[in-house]
């Protein structure tokens, strides 16, 4: 008979086993590099991003850098228009509009935005272009890994490291130059002149961009990215996605070029696992359509150059969508995709419009409420009001003041000022009136600005003007 203390420890183990099993070893995953279309494609939607990155921050526009988020003083600069705090609006619509852009194109080529554009992509893919110089392709980087330490090997591994260094450095740079002047960062950074809080930030990306791409690659899109949990949601039968035939290709099998291996039973899939090796994610596309897919289209170009070589029709593994494979249907423009394409289209020629009609100009008025109104010479009635004219245009302008209201109030103050480019002017200015002309204690007021030397360049205010109560 099993005594009880007997069964808790052997209860205690298997639940230890239970816990460390939750657990598995990252397998590193070693890509072939492969040339073929989506090869290029993915050279040429990824390199004009990173030279956008990296060029930006060093061109200028009217004495300033073209990009500059300036956070002190809360101003963005992104080419010729300034964003103020105000402002905020239009970045949140821009973040709307690019989530529902991105939600698009899921619904109409999947999970393409990942396998091409996307900064972890881009970025990982540079780090092994690296390690593919310095280590050489995929079998001699396996076959140095299992090699013991050497000089070749010491000094490859140590190149890598450097470029790897070198690449998250200048990303590091890069990033934090567009809150900091780059040229100014760049020679107070290598001299430990810059401010603290510019070091730690570019040291703080730096290492993260070389964590992210250097060893965490993969996981960043298996474990982290929630666009890889949610994006098959938005999944349909019609959205073109990379799919493997298994009618044509099953059941798969090894033979030579010369066999005639349909009379084998066997299927045009040779079993030469090049599709997993190039695989960035680690994964089998023939074994359907897996989250962990980041539709890069690599395993495409290397299905079809093994069918070329083994003369068979090309297009094994394709993009297209689930219908076309199984009843050869296809439905591209259908109800659900065109209805995003015109909210998307809709949104961005309203986001278009407000950016082309937005003034660049802001006036606020505030009235004197220590005092409600004072008695001024000669009877008069005098209400106290502080202007602030924010000029959020790049350039200085000369600004004509005035009033609109049913009575013809006394205005006592300037005119006519100059504001330069970024500055917030503020003002005192003074209404008076004969009381007898007020038909109610409150009447409404209209403060007008009007640029003296742009045209359409104009702003105003509702305000009150408060009198005595004489009736």
């Amino acid at each position: 008979m099993v005594s009880r203390r007997a069964k808790e420890d052997k209860a205690s183990a298997d639940d230890t086993i239970r816990v460390l099993d939750l657990y598995q070893t990252r397998d590193k995953i070693v890509v072939r590099k492969l040339d073929g279309f989506f090869q290029r494609l993915k050279r040429y939607t990824g390199l004009p991003m990173l030279a956008a990155f990296l060029i930006l921050p060093w061109l200028q526009f009217d004495g300033r850098q073209i990009v500059w988020f300036d956070l002190p003083a809360r101003k963005f600069y992104v080419f010729n228009i300034t964003f103020w705090p105000q402002d905020f609006m239009l970045l949140a619509w821009a973040l709307i509009i690019s989530a529902f852009a991105l939600f698009t194109v899921t619904v109409m080529v999947g999970r393409v935005w990942c396998g091409f554009s996307c900064p972890q992509t881009v970025w990982t893919w540079l780090f092994m272009g690296a390690e593919n110089i310095w280590e050489g392709d995929r079998n001699a980087r396996i076959k140095l890994d299992k090699a013991p330490l050497s000089w070749n090997k010491l000094w490859r591994k140590s190149m890598k490291q450097a470029s790897w260094v070198l690449i998250a450095l200048v990303t590091g740079l890069t990033f934090v130059g567009y809150f900091n002047p780059i040229r100014d960062l760049v020679p107070s950074f290598f001299t430990l002149s810059a401010h603290p809080a510019a070091l730690f930030w570019t040291l703080f990306f730096t290492v993260m961009t070389y964590m992210n791409a250097a060893y965490l690659r993969e996981q960043v899109c298996l474990y982290m990215c929630p666009y890889a949990r949610f994006q098959s949601v938005m999944f349909d039968a019609d959205t073109l996605i990379v799919s493997y035939d298994q009618e044509r290709g099953e059941p798969r099998g090894t033979r030579k070029k010369s066999t005639d291996y349909r009379s084998e039973g066997k299927g045009d899939c040779v079993d030469c696992s090049l599709c997993v090796q190039v695989c960035p994610t680690g994964i089998d596309i023939r074994d359907g359509l897996q989250y962990e897919c980041i539709s890069c289209g690599l395993c495409i170009d290397a299905c079809d150059a093994v069918m070329e070589k083994m003369n068979y029709q090309p297009k094994l593994i394709q993009f297209t969508a689930g219908n076309k494979l199984v009843h050869n249907k296809e439905h591209f423009l259908r109800p659900r995709l065109l209805a995003y394409l015109v909210a998307l289209l809709v949104m961005i020629g309203l986001f278009a419009q407000t950016i082309y009609s937005r003034v660049p100009l802001e006036l606020d008025v505030i009235r004197d409420r220590n005092v409600l109104y004072r008695q001024v010479e000669n009877g008069l009635v005098e209400n106290t009001y502080t202007l602030r004219i924010n000029n959020m245009d790049n350039y200085a302008h000369h600004y004509r003041i005035s009033t609109r209201s049913q009575l013809d109030f006394d205005y006592r103050g300037q005119r006519e000022v100059k504001v330069d480019k970024g500055e917030v002017l503020t003002l005192v200015v003074r209404l008076a009136i004969d009381p007898g002309l007020l038909k109610l204690p409150s009447e409404e007021v209209i403060f007008e600005i009007e640029s003296i030397d742009t045209a359409g360049l104009t702003e105003s205010q509702k305000s009150r003007f408060i009198g005595p109560r004489l009736f």
